[in-house]
């Protein structure tokens, strides 16, 4: 109980404190963007580094070599817990936006600052709106912005895989950019496996090598979804070999 108490007080804390950083990063943005993206990288990884030190969460991480530096690319990522984007932003050293939910979107403030880190709002019940982001994500990864996505589209509640989402995928075979594997074991221990209590956990964090859609096989590339799930699951279960 105590840890949930530390973070709900946390969470208030930073409710406040937007009245100091939110304007900063609003006058940074109308004169340089990549200021301001870098500035709120900053601040809400400072924000998720504290949830996560306050919810006791220690993080074994490793392939962070494996991110390409020089160019944008498509993260994608098994997905069991709310702590998943809070560990990934925190852990992955570049800038990036995720793609998250619609309802996402309607959160106050958190919407902003989502907003501020490239952040895209995929409507899942409508398919139209649904392809304009897709799209616009498309657009984002071929000028330079690195997108992170859960391929799933919801979050598993026993620690198996959803089947991978194909629409998914357009981001990585249209923008022509490599998908960037990752596997986490261990997230769903800190809060959704007992709810409403926060527990410290200990979390596995795997990055693999970059998958490169075009130079997979005519059947691979045809079923890309399958075979990049396929690929984060041999991670998932070199990580439960190793545990």
């Amino acid at each position: 109980m105590i840890r949930l108490i530390l973070v709900i007080i946390f969470l208030l804390l930073f409710v406040i404190s937007n009245i100091i950083f939110a304007p900063i990063a609003w006058i940074l943005g109308a004169f340089n963007k990549p200021a301001r993206d870098q500035y709120t990288k900053w601040y809400v990884k400072s924000i998720f580094r504290g949830i996560l030190f306050l919810s006791g969460t220690r993080v074994t991480v490793s392939g962070i070599e494996n991110i390409p530096s020089d160019s944008s690319v498509v993260y994608m990522c098994n997905h069991n817990s709310f702590f998943d984007v809070l560990i990934t932003y925190v852990k992955i050293p570049y800038v990036f936006g995720f793609v998250s939910k619609k309802e996402v979107g309607k959160v106050p403030i958190l919407h902003m600052w989502m907003r501020y880190v490239n952040c895209l709002f995929l409507d899942r019940n409508n398919i139209r709106e649904g392809l304009k982001t897709i799209l616009t994500g498309i657009d984002m990864v071929k000028n330079g912005t690195s997108l992170f996505i859960f391929p799933e589209g919801t979050r598993s509640k026993d620690g198996n895989m959803i089947p991978f989402k194909e629409g998914a995928m357009k981001l990585a075979t249209k923008s022509k950019a490599p998908v960037i594997p990752i596997a986490m074991r261990g997230t769903s221990d800190i809060f959704e496996s007992h709810l409403p209590f926060i527990k410290g956990s200990k979390v596995t964090m795997v990055v693999g090598k970059p998958i490169y859609i075009d130079e997979l096989s005519p059947e691979d590339k045809k079923h890309s979804g399958a075979y990049v799930q396929g690929v984060i699951q041999n991670m998932l279960d070199e990580i439960d070999k190793n545990n």
